[in-house]
């Protein structure tokens, strides 16, 4: 294959490094519109995206050259997966680039939450002393669920381990590995219905998980738990979110991803912003950060290496 890799997104100039090292000449696309695009991209064996432009299959087809798509990053909603695999474009991405990042974030969300320290930071800041008000909550004894058991879900494990938790994973596409997980279980979602304190969700946006935690999911926990989203917004429904902290039946939620980002993850779709938002912005028991759980300077970094290493690896 010709060596000429189109980036539509900046990504940490390691890739490029690296790249170039090895004969690739990398051009820079990243102002580029979808229509400039769509009349350059026969030039190129490679592109190199995160989320700025879906890639359709309007894009696939202009793409008559194309060997590889390599996405900066874990998701890989925006690229019609299917329709490239049929037209024999190798899809790559770099889960485990920012693995470590997703669940350092998810650990100190969590522990946020449980001790009340957004909620307390803020009230020091203008002058209340309450210490009662904010008796915080241990995570020794309790029992955390991971929903989603591969990169990130895996790692967040491992930093719980230290906590003395129990620790439940439920995931039909992955076999936890017990010897060396010791203190993880793998369990059927009725077990974790019937036991769960805290529920961490780390999986992929799909049909199956689109809107998976709805009031009636909800509803099927025999407790109130503390939820933590650090997967996909759409995977948890906002509303019914709200819903849920309204009747107690979720006891705090700590979210970096909401079900109305824009489709480039930049921002909040502000003219759709629904009644929901606002509801939710009013709980104290909320944490919210913008989808930065993957977004540190060592990830950065890692993510570059990590699709170098997969595309120097590719045929031909």
């Amino acid at each position: 294959m010709n060596k000429q890799l189109l980036f539509i997104d900046s990504v940490h100039p390691a890739l490029n490094f690296q790249l170039e090292q090895n004969g690739w000449e990398c051009i820079d696309g990243t102002d580029w519109d979808r229509n400039k695009i769509l009349s350059e991209l026969s030039a190129f064996s490679g592109i190199v995206i995160r989320s700025r432009i879906k890639i359709d299959q309007e894009i696939l087809k202009h793409g008559t050259s194309l060997k590889f798509i390599a996405r900066a990053g874990a998701g890989m909603e925006n690229i019609d997966t299917a329709f490239a695999q049929s037209k024999g474009i190798v899809c790559l991405n770099a889960p485990e680039g920012n693995r470590n990042a997703v669940a350092e974030h998810a650990t100190g969300m969590l522990l946020a939450l449980l001790n009340n320290l957004v909620v307390a930071d803020k009230q020091v800041r203008d002058g209340h002393w309450l210490r009662e008000a904010n008796r915080g909550i241990e995570l020794e004894g309790k029992t955390i669920a991971i929903i989603g058991f591969g990169n990130t879900g895996s790692t967040f494990a491992k930093k719980l381990v230290g906590f003395d938790c129990n620790i439940l994973v439920y995931d039909p596409y992955a076999e936890v590995d017990t010897n060396f997980y010791k203190n993880v279980k793998q369990v059927t979602m009725e077990t974790i219905f019937a036991s769960a304190d805290v529920v961490s969700f780390h999986v992929p946006l799909t049909a199956e998980t689109d809107q998976m935690v709805s009031t009636s999911y909800i509803n099927k926990f025999q407790k109130s738990f503390y939820l933590i989203n650090t997967s996909r917004g759409k995977v948890v429904s906002t509303n019914d979110v709200v819903s849920a902290l309204e009747n107690k039946k979720i006891t705090g939620v700590a979210l970096d991803v909401l079900d109305f980002e824009s489709l480039s993850f930049e921002q909040l779709s502000q003219d759709q912003l629904p009644a929901s938002f606002s509801k939710l912005i009013s709980f104290s028991n909320v944490i919210l950060s913008p989808h930065i759980a993957g977004w540190t300077i060592e990830s950065h970094r890692k993510i570059s290496e990590v699709l170098a290493s997969k595309i120097l690896q590719l045929p031909g």
